[in-house]
């Protein structure tokens, strides 16, 4: 590792800022032709069938509409990630601050105040940690930040509703804050953007994969209190399927290095839909105990961010500490502190 008072190399810059190598990797370039080509195509369909008259006006307004959300969600998604690392990570920090407002609104954390306060604080704090690439500041916002929750409103005097507001305060920064800063701590390996397509388009496809196999198979009920939609054969569809995609793309994504074994891409495969899983009915069952059917409305046909992103929660802990225990730590060799100096 280098140390130095700032070192922002060329090489760093370009991981950063660059977007000239977007296109290097052939899973980045593929993945994302096909999402492109998904979008037209199916946007082609909602027109054809518009001009025939095969869609009527309700029909056609509530696809478009769904349409227009996958589309932004899409190229919300994939621009950051091609455009470079410091582009990801805002994108994240961004992610993060919106699915914790929603998940305060809908708890009514929301009207704690400084707890809030302590939250969004974490969440920049370790956001910053992860664009210098300053690991050991990272991995200590988790215990400083809830110790920061958890006495920040004692001098208000009020002990009634301290255990939950504090234990709310907890999970949503762990959840939405460290959790999902993960995503930028990938972004500091220098050839990041394929195994971040990887692990996004397995907890895009997972979901995909087991609501179709879902409706088709039928069958019991997963958790019929939890998630009423949700059955055993989707839960199974999704897991095979998603495993199955990751050993596909996963064999182009690591070929060559000890992640390419067949049996590690299979943990993989099966931690990105498990955990995928997990992480909607996690959400779900935050939605049920307070008694709401999304969490959010920013996404039209998709709720808000929380209703849409609540499958990657839970995954990209699992992938980075995964992929570093078989690769060696991501972004071991990759400069450090690199705007505090080290």
């Amino acid at each position: 590792m280098r140390y130095g008072p700032i070192m922002m190399t060329t090489e760093t810059r370009d991981r950063l800022l660059g977007f000239q190598a977007a296109w290097d990797h052939p899973v980045t370039r593929w993945v994302t032709i096909g999402i492109a080509v998904l979008i037209v195509v199916s946007g082609s369909i909602l027109w054809c069938g518009r001009r025939t008259g095969r869609f009527g006006d309700a029909a056609f307004n509530d696809a478009f509409g769904r349409w227009k959300s996958w589309t932004w969600l899409s190229v919300g998604i994939l621009v950051p990630v091609l455009l470079g690392a410091a582009w990801t990570i805002a994108a994240v920090t961004l992610l993060s601050l919106g699915c914790y407002r929603e998940f305060a609104r809908a708890t009514g954390l929301f009207r704690q105040r400084l707890i809030s306060v302590a939250v969004v604080l974490g969440i920049l704090i370790l956001n910053f940690a992860v664009l210098d690439h300053y690991e050991r500041l990272f991995f200590s916002m988790a215990p400083l930040t809830v110790a920061l929750i958890t006495v920040i409103s004692i001098p208000v005097d009020r002990p009634q509703g301290y255990v939950q507001r504090v234990a709310l305060g907890a999970l949503g920064f762990l959840m939405f804050g460290f959790s999902l800063g993960y995503i930028g701590n990938i972004a500091n390996s220098q050839d990041y953007r394929p195994l971040l397509v990887l692990m996004l388009l397995g907890v895009a496809m997972n979901d995909i994969f087991a609501y179709c196999t879902g409706k088709l198979l039928k069958g019991p009920k997963l958790l019929p209190e939890t998630s009423p939609g949700k059955t055993i054969s989707g839960a199974v569809g999704g897991l095979l399927l998603t495993t199955t995609l990751t050993i596909f793309v996963g064999h182009h994504v690591f070929v060559g290095t000890n992640m390419g074994h067949p049996i590690k891409l299979i943990i993989l495969g099966l931690l990105i839909s498990s955990l995928g899983q997990l992480g909607d009915l996690v959400l779900s069952s935050i939605k049920r105990d307070v008694g709401i059917k999304d969490i959010g409305a920013v996404i039209p046909g998709h709720g808000g961010l929380l209703d849409r992103f609540d499958s990657l929660v839970l995954v990209p802990p699992a992938v980075y500490h995964f992929v570093s225990l078989n690769l060696g730590p991501l972004g071991g060799d990759q400069p450090i502190r690199i705007l505090t100096g080290g």
